[in-house]
């Protein structure tokens, strides 16, 4: 028999599957915060642990999105991101441009949709560097990410330097005319380029780990 649910664990629980349900994909922790009225991320943490410990969720905590409900009678469903090739975590170096990234990739890689959404406009590409570890993205990883022309301030995204010709993944900052690139890195210093020279490609969406 499975352990017996608190309230609040069968509405986090309720409020999951609706979500699923709804838009084909998980929430994260902030939208079950949101969705069900909780004081912190820490209490949605905690819940979300014992409901994996009572059977009801599977859950990669280091994976945005990375859940789903048990005993639905639908196996997980899975998308087709393409790899098309590596970005740097690090010191940034040479990578296609933005024009040659939007074409159709040879390479493939399987990913569970509770990470990719509805899949619209996402490639992935992996990571070389440890610029970002202290964000959980780490030499090899594979990074989730989602085209686009703007990001926020303090969101991690695939940036290029237009003059250098090189392209660095690092959280995004404007500061008047010119841009931090901030790493997620204590022992390495932040990139600061003009403004002029900064072409965002894409944000990062999730990142995969295979685990040996």
């Amino acid at each position: 028999m499975r352990d017996e649910l608190t309230p609040r664990q069968s509405e986090m629980l309720e409020f999951i599957e609706g979500f699923i349900e709804e838009r084909g994909y998980p929430p994260t922790v902030r939208d079950i915060q949101h969705g069900c009225n909780i004081s912190s991320t820490s209490v949605v943490a905690y819940n979300l642990d014992q409901l994996g410990r009572k059977g009801r969720i599977r859950r990669d905590a280091e994976v945005s999105r990375g859940m789903e409900v048990v005993g639905t009678g639908r196996p997980p469903e899975t998308f087709a991101v393409p790899l098309i090739g590596t970005i740097a975590a690090g010191a940034p170096f040479p990578l296609p441009t933005a024009q040659s990234w939007s074409q159709e990739a040879a390479e493939t890689v399987e990913l569970p949709q509770a990470i990719t959404g509805a899949g619209e406009r996402l490639y992935a590409l992996r990571v070389r560097g440890e610029s970002m570890i202290d964000a959980l993205i780490g030499d090899g990883d594979l990074v989730v990410m989602e085209q686009t022309e703007r990001v926020e301030n303090g969101q991690m995204a695939a940036v290029r330097l237009k003059l250098e010709e090189e392209t660095t993944l690092k959280r995004f900052y404007i500061e008047g005319d010119y841009v931090r690139l901030q790493p997620a890195n204590s022992q390495m210093a932040p990139i600061l380029a003009a403004a002029s020279n900064v072409e965002v490609l894409s944000r990062l969406v999730a990142v995969w780990r295979y685990l040996g």
